[in-house]
């Protein structure tokens, strides 16, 4: 077994020692040292990184069967003995994300007997799970308040193997995964939770605790925070970002609520205003396109194709014209989406459907569908003259076979 040196100091950053194994790992070359300070990846902490000799350390596993610590590297490691040096900014912000969650996954104990089901740490994510999705922003806010008190009192970090005796004795948060080699780490006078990870020696070094997302799920809360540097980063970008957004509108941080909602108020009666200008632009087409329709005997059509024209337009359009008698309408839309819409009046028999999956063949489509008086289907990119052909097309196919 490997001599894991990162349980006796997490803050050892360079060491040496022995090669007793050369293998390989998932394609890369690895090896087996006699002791190391390189936390593997375990209980929900990811692995340590760094170097050992020239080479980059880009994984730490631990071999189930014998508690060997595998490194994977970059490369090969000369000679039997090598200088492993830590990667000491990553460690160090792993240890002050976990120790942040045992101290926050205590509080919300504390604030709302709420009990942490789950646990996800990553280089860029640090989230818990608990088992009540119903708190309320109060408690969640208390917890956060309580949590960092605790970091503001500096309390002391204990990690060590306990006897059964002494586990007998211990408030724990949970109780341990493991029956044999028990370590606990405690925050003095608050949190005992049986853990592997490397952690901060006193809480002060955790640095702020914020809650920055929750997502309540179907039977759990997921609550997403930042501790230390990360938090620090996460208050930055955010205070950039209100700054700038702050000197756009010419207000100061602190009115930008206020700013917002004006905004979007205006934004809201504007957009009803151009909603009414669009739908009095449209009468207007609807009523040139009526007096400009065809006369074919048994019945009036109305043709006619565009560039870029939305679905939602033709088929109000569509509609609108069919409800004159013995029309039948056909519009279309040419461009990266060509659509067809086609429809006819209630007084008609004619089936729609066929004549729209017909028009969109000609442009080198499938499918299309609706009912006998009203179809719609597109197809793919296809330019305004392609998509007038196939109507003419269908035109065509209409003065065939008159309607009635």
């Amino acid at each position: 077994m490997t001599e894991k040196l990162y349980y006796q100091d997490a803050y050892l950053k360079t060491f040496t020692a022995r090669i007793v194994e050369r293998l390989t790992h998932d394609d890369c070359p690895a090896v087996v040292l006699n002791r190391t300070a390189f936390y593997p990846t375990s209980g929900g902490q990811p692995n340590d990184q760094g170097r050992l000799g020239e080479a980059l350390v880009v994984d730490v596993v631990e071999r189930e069967t014998d508690g060997a610590v595998i490194h994977v590297l970059s490369q090969v490691v000369p000679g039997d003995e090598v200088t492993g040096v830590v990667d000491w900014l990553r460690r160090f912000d792993l240890m002050q994300q976990h120790t942040g969650q045992h101290v926050l996954s205590q509080a919300f104990v504390h604030v709302a007997d709420a009990e942490t089901v789950g646990f996800h740490l990553t280089d860029d994510t640090l989230t818990i799970d608990l088992d009540r999705r119903d708190l309320s922003p109060a408690a969640v806010e208390s917890a956060e308040d309580l949590a960092n008190q605790i970091v503001f009192e500096d309390r002391p970090v204990l990690a060590r193997f306990v006897t059964a005796a002494e586990l007998a004795q211990m408030p724990l948060r949970k109780p341990p995964k493991v029956e044999t080699d028990i370590r606990i780490v405690e925050v003095e006078g608050f949190d005992w939770s049986p853990c592997g990870g490397t952690h901060v020696a006193r809480t002060g070094q955790i640095g702020l605790i914020k809650i920055v997302k929750l997502d309540r799920r179907s039977d759990a809360l997921r609550v997403e925070f930042r501790c230390g540097q990360r938090a620090l980063e996460d208050y930055r970008r955010k205070h950039q970002m209100i700054t700038q957004v702050a000197g756009q509108l010419s207000v100061g941080y602190g009115e930008l609520d206020q700013a917002i909602g004006r905004i979007q108020a205006e934004a809201k009666e504007l957009h009803k205003k151009l909603s009414e200008a669009q739908d009095r632009i449209l009468e207007y087409e609807v009523l040139e396109l009526d007096a400009a329709a065809q006369d074919h005997g048994a019945f009036r059509l109305v043709a006619c194709v565009w560039t870029d024209r939305d679905a939602v337009h033709l088929r109000m359009m569509a509609k609108k014209l069919a409800s004159r008698q013995k029309t039948v309408v056909l519009l279309g839309s040419g461009g990266r989406q060509p659509m067809f819409v086609f429809a006819r009046s209630a007084d008609l028999t004619l089936d729609v459907v066929p004549l729209v999956r017909g028009s969109i063949e000609r442009i080198g489509g499938k499918g299309g569908g609706g009912k006998p008086d009203f179809a719609q289907g597109g197809g793919p990119s296809a330019g305004q003259d392609q998509v007038r052909a196939a109507i003419e097309w269908t035109t065509h196919q209409l003065a065939l076979n008159q309607p009635v």
